[in-house]
């Protein structure tokens, strides 16, 4: 997935002390795009250094990856150099793992910075905590710290034969994915995986069993996976709104999934005949 980035080591610990070294690395933001430096031919690229950019903006402190700091910036460079374009956010799919970790988390920071500008309940100015990663009212004091939705995917079996992919009807994403939702307010994980299989395409799950998660900063979420067994009729009904199209494959019919996300890990699982093994354990 990719926030393995072992044997490197990420850390969101909190440090209000960082001062940027020319050497660490910038993350920054314009709408939906990232900026880049160009790395020799083709479409491969590294993320900037401090030293790469105008040095008037004001940095914000991110997180580490072993021993260099991360930092974005709530202002756009006005002069970037050759070597440096903005691609799409959605480029951290064709980059390496220890590139487009660091890309999507930081863009959930980034996108919480933005959208919190201004106190919810009074509508001052918000401030920097100075001993944790929240923001803090100027006047009412009110403290807000960064948004983490959970949500959940759920990979349906029937009989270890076959599993329910979807497509999302939704979005720029149009690969075959499995079912997905947001928990709701009083909400289990559980009774989420039963909700959203139910409404989008009218199913009923036993045997829900819990696998992994996987923070997911393209969304501000936190996946947490689980198992299913189809229970009952295998008759899919979609949830036009939501899903485009819904099927059952067989192992055979599952294109290769990549290895970026918490749901393409458990196909590929299916795929490759584990997740009976997996069972064994429960």
């Amino acid at each position: 997935m990719i926030n393995d980035i072992a044997p490197h080591r990420f850390s969101n610990i909190w440090k209000n002390d960082i001062i940027p070294q020319p050497d660490d690395y910038v993350v920054i933001f314009k709408d939906s795009d990232v900026l880049v430096k160009c790395a020799g031919e083709g479409d491969s690229f590294t993320l900037p250094c401090v030293f790469d950019i105008d040095n008037k903006i004001t940095l914000k402190y991110l997180f580490m990856v072993d021993d260099k700091a991360y930092f974005t910036s709530l202002e756009i460079p006005e002069n970037v150099g050759e070597a440096l374009k903005y691609v799409s956010v959605r480029a951290y799919r064709q980059a390496e793992h220890l590139i487009g970790f660091p890309i999507i988390t930081a863009s959930q920071l980034h996108r919480w910075y933005v959208g919190n500008r201004f106190c919810g309940k009074c509508a001052s100015p918000m401030t920097d905590s100075k001993t944790e990663r929240a923001l803090v009212c100027s006047k009412c004091g009110r403290t807000i710290y960064p948004t983490i939705s959970p949500a959940v995917t759920v990979a349906v079996i029937d009989n270890d034969e076959r599993i329910l992919l979807a497509k999302s009807a939704v979005g720029t994403f149009k690969k075959f994915a499995l079912v997905a939702g947001y928990t709701e307010i009083g909400e289990s994980f559980e009774e989420t995986v039963t909700r959203e299989v139910a409404e989008e395409v009218g199913l009923k799950v036993k045997n829900i069993r819990y696998y992994k998660s996987q923070p997911w900063g393209v969304s501000s979420t936190e996946m947490v996976g689980f198992f299913a067994e189809l229970d009952g009729s295998d008759e899919v009904t979609l949830q036009r709104e939501e899903l485009s199209e819904a099927r059952w494959f067989t192992p055979e019919e599952i294109e290769e999934p990549d290895d970026i996300s918490l749901t393409f890990e458990m196909i590929r699982m299916f795929k490759e005949g584990r997740v009976k093994e997996w069972k064994k354990d429960f």
